[in-house]
């Protein structure tokens, strides 16, 4: 990368894309909805069991014009996710702007790991031990979503859900390679405390993006 373009990537103008694509959202309060995606790379909270791993390193990915792939996203679908990798680690401000302008509802599945930037309507936290939310995310997420991948996990997820509001919704999701032995755990924890939901990764059941 070159110092003309760290420039550009610092102040939103071009992001590292490793994907973008039109699909159904698969988890989650808006499962089944359709939705573009749009990837970055780029992420540093290292989770042992994540299945994008491929997307940590943002070098890996080519930089792309905020606007242009907004105007992309916009004309498949009025329905934005942006996701990754961390994808609070870049500047959201001119991406997410240039979807509003396009009349866009825009989400975000993020770790909190990060500052909040850009114009987003829906925030998915996905908190991980490895590199807890800023303080200030908790309160501004519409849903927490705690992957299970064992026991103490279910602490984890009920010391998060003390920090958000009281207007977020709240949700378990296995870790994918564990779904046999974690979901029968899941659906006992939830009959104890009903205040929260089950979360399902439908889109690999449906074998979709």
């Amino acid at each position: 990368m070159n110092k003309e373009q760290d420039i550009l990537l610092k102040e939103g103008k071009m992001l590292p894309v490793m994907e973008h694509f039109y699909t159904l959202q698969g988890e989650g309060a808006h499962t089944g909805k359709a939705a573009y995606f749009i990837r970055l790379g780029g992420c540093d909270v290292g989770c042992h069991w994540c299945d994008v791993k491929e997307s940590w390193d943002p070098e890996l990915h080519p930089l792309m014009d905020a606007a242009e792939i907004a105007e992309t996203a916009a004309s498949h679908c009025k329905t934005i996710v942006l996701t990754g990798g961390e994808p609070l680690m870049w500047n959201l401000d001119i991406l997410t702007s240039r979807l509003k302008e396009l009349g866009c509802t825009i989400h975000i599945e993020t770790s909190g790991a990060y500052p909040m930037s850009g114009h987003l309507d829906w925030i998915t936290l996905s908190p991980k031990k490895t590199g807890l939310p800023k303080e200030e995310i908790y309160q501004q997420a519409n849903e927490l979503k705690v992957i299970i991948f064992n026991q103490h996990d279910f602490t984890f997820a009920q010391e998060q859900a003390a920090k958000v509001s009281d207007h977020c919704r709240l949700y378990l999701q296995s870790e994918w390679s564990k779904r046999n032995d974690m979901y029968p755990k899941i659906t006992d924890f939830i009959l104890e405390h009903p205040e929260w939901q089950a979360s399902v990764q439908t889109h690999k059941y449906l074998n979709i993006p």
